[in-house]
């Protein structure tokens, strides 16, 4: 327990010197880097995914993935939209409508995994084509616009502490989404859903034989992620005023790619919410701080993929020497 506590601290610290490093070499490379307007770009744009990767921590601790949180954000924000919109709902109903919508997709993918015995990647396979479908047919395979629902657009793109301090214009999306990291902290760590999470990626098979219901467990942390998604859905739509259905596809990827780099090991058992906002973090930095120094975006990909192979084979070699 110790050399895993040890490994997981070191794997922090390795993840914040790399940030470190990454925002001085392009803060030396461009002076356009290190503005304030530019860092509020970066933590805005990693909101949405920033709270995908924290959903998608808690079922990769346990040793199994979601492919399905892009579509299943999207779903969110379509549920999100038709709320408000079509049905005329308040503002705080469509929210709640579609963060409901997410957990009870997550609550799909987990009793698949956990009763019907589905690997997950299959499972939340068919759930990401499932949510993808249903978006196109709740939708009419049009964008669903927020504009009779003026006050939604706040939920993101809004400031709340620049209501509270004049001059601090950080829109309320980043606000979101360190408060749920906050969130995501403590139940990983305080509860009880936290032990079994990382009791169910360590030893599921001893778990089991603890008397611990597995099923059960298992299907709760699928639902939690899905919550996750369904507030990434919510904050997505707020910030383009519109819940597009083609949006969505290749936001897991990113997601995933964000706690692999922060240290959450594939294989279970290992990760830490504070490593994945560092992950997020560093994709956004990665990926704002070549932007700026010009260069082109499909080798923007390039760089980040050879990222995510460092990251994984890290986790490799860390659990050889544990």
């Amino acid at each position: 327990m110790n050399i895993q506590i040890k490994s997981g601290a070191l794997q922090q610290v390795l993840a914040l010197a790399s940030l470190v490093v990454l925002i001085v070499f392009f803060t030396i490379s461009s002076s356009n880097f290190f503005q304030f307007s530019n860092i509020v770009g970066i933590l805005l744009s990693t909101a949405v995914i920033g709270v995908l990767a924290l959903g998608s921590t808690f079922v990769i601790i346990t040793g199994g993935i979601d492919l399905s949180v892009g579509t299943v954000m999207t779903l969110s924000g379509v549920m999100t939209g038709v709320c408000i919109t079509f049905w005329g709902l308040p503002v705080p109903v469509g929210i709640l409508g579609g963060i409901l919508t997410g957990a009870l997709c997550g609550l799909l993918s987990g009793t698949a995994v956990a009763k019907m015995k589905i690997p997950p990647f299959i499972a939340t396979l068919a759930m990401m084509m499932i949510a993808k479908g249903l978006a196109l047919i709740i939708s009419g395979a049009k964008p669903v616009y927020f504009n009779d629902a003026e006050s939604f657009a706040e939920v993101s793109q809004g400031s709340v502490l620049g209501w509270l301090i004049p001059g601090l214009d950080i829109p309320n999306a980043v606000v979101i989404f360190f408060v749920a990291a906050i969130v995501g902290y403590l139940i990983l760590s305080k509860t009880i859903i936290g032990r079994y999470n990382f009791a169910l990626g360590s030893n599921e098979e001893a778990t089991r034989l603890s008397g611990v219901n597995v099923s059960f467990w298992k299907i709760v942390i699928y639902t939690l992620t899905g919550a996750f998604t369904g507030l990434a859905g919510v904050m997505m739509a707020s910030r383009l005023n519109s819940a597009n259905p083609a949006l969505g596809a290749g936001y897991e990827l990113e997601a995933i790619a964000a706690v692999v780099i922060g240290g959450t090991s594939l294989s279970g058992g290992k990760g830490t919410i504070i490593g994945t906002v560092i992950g997020a973090l560093i994709m956004s930095v990665l990926t704002n701080g070549l932007r700026i120094l010009s260069v082109p975006q499909e080798w923007q990909t390039v760089v980040v993929g050879f990222v995510i192979i460092l990251a994984v084979y890290a986790d490799i070699l860390r659990r050889r020497k544990a």
